[in-house]
Parts: C-alpha cells; structure tokens; sequence
C-alpha cells in the first residue's frame, strides 16, 4: 500500500508540474501577444530566420509578378513585405490582423519603405475580411491554431481565393520544440491534413526543409 501511495505522489507531482509549466508557457506567450512592442521585436528577431527560413519560404512559394496573396496574421510585416517584392508592383499582399497595432505598425513600415502594394486589414477573429475571388494565394503561418470557427474560416478563405487559388499552411509540430505555443495548442500535420481535405482542399504539395513547422500548399477541389 505504501509503495502504490508513493507511486501516486510521484505521478501526482509530475503532472502538477507539467500543468505548471504549460501555464507558465501560456502565460509567457500571452504576454508577448499583449504587449506588442515585445511581440513585434519577437516577430523581427533575426534568430527567428534561423529557423523559419523565410527567404526560403517565399522562393519555395514561386510567387510571380502581379499575383494577389493574402497574409493572415500577418503581425510585423514578416512576409508581408517579402511577398510585396516578390509580387512586384503590379501585385497586392493584403495583409491581415486582428491587433489594431500590428496594423498600424505595417502602415508606418509601408511609408517608411515607399511599398504600394501592401494593403492592411483590421480583420475580426472568425474573419479575415477579405475582397470575393480576389486572391491567388493565402498565406497562414503559425496562426491557424489561434482561430476559433476553423471550419467556417476555411469557408470564408474558399470564397476569397479565385478559382485554381492555393492556401499555404506553414504551423509548428506538434512536439516539444524550443519555439513556438505548447504542444496542446498546436495541430498536428495530418490532422490538418484532414481538416483541409474535409472542407474541400486538396494537398497539392509538402516542403519538408523546415526544422520546427510543417510547411503544405493546398488547392480547391
């Protein structure tokens, strides 16, 4: 009986332990989230292209000029302002977030860089506001696992995108990694997988040369 109470406490302890780390690491992500002059410097930190290879990402993309793509959760500008050179002038990168900040933040970057084709939106949490068959690409990274109403979001993207337009889903593991949300938070690539091929999409494509996220490129049925 000893040995099975002392058996008990350990577990017990492990897994208050492990709910005191995970709310910590909440709490630390929340903090970022709410303060944005920390979230922005996160977001810019050049260590972050150690990992998230974003000149990379956008070649990958094969982006051509005068295409319209759409950045959800588009935070600092991070691609934002990549896909703008890539698209060139002739393009259009909308660029969307629910933080008024981040919004402001991308509006000042678009004055000070002379950028024409970056147009920003405020958009609500369980819609991105984007213009009807408007777009070639969507662009979502490690954002998806913050939408509320996933189902009813992909119906909004499908009725944004023109026909033959894709949906890039780039969002981190769902393991231990020394980046990123904790590991309940994220979505595992083949549940995402699923979830897209549910609600119409196909996977048209996976890059596999990201250490940390899994990087898919989806179409329409």
């Amino acid at each position: 009986m000893r040995i099975l109470l002392l058996l008990i406490t350990f577990a017990l302890s492990q897994f208050l332990g492990a709910q005191g780390a995970q709310r910590s690491a909440e709490a630390e992500m929340h903090r970022h989230h709410s303060d944005s002059s920390a979230y922005i410097a996160m977001l810019e930190n050049p260590e972050r292209d150690l990992y998230q290879k974003p000149d990379e990402v956008v070649a990958a993309l094969k982006l051509e000029q005068g295409e319209a793509i759409a950045d959800i959760g588009a935070g600092s500008g991070y691609f934002a302002f990549r896909f703008s050179k890539a698209v060139r002038d002739q393009g259009k990168v909308f660029a969307v977030d629910i933080n008024p900040d981040m919004i402001r933040h991308m509006n000042r970057r678009s004055r000070d860089l002379g950028t024409a084709n970056v147009v920003t939106i405020l958009a609500e949490e369980d819609d991105p506001l984007l213009p009807n068959r408007s777009l070639d690409r969507v662009f979502i990274c490690n954002t998806w696992h913050h939408i509320g109403d996933q189902e009813n979001y992909l119906e909004l993207i499908k009725r944004a995108l023109k026909p033959g337009g894709q949906v890039i889903m780039v969002d981190y593991k769902k393991v231990e990694l020394p980046v990123g949300p904790p590991v309940h938070m994220k979505i595992a690539g083949s549940a995402l997988v699923a979830q897209m091929e549910r609600a119409g999409f196909q996977l048209l494509k996976k890059h596999e040369f990201l250490s940390y996220q899994y990087f898919f490129v989806f179409s329409v049925n």
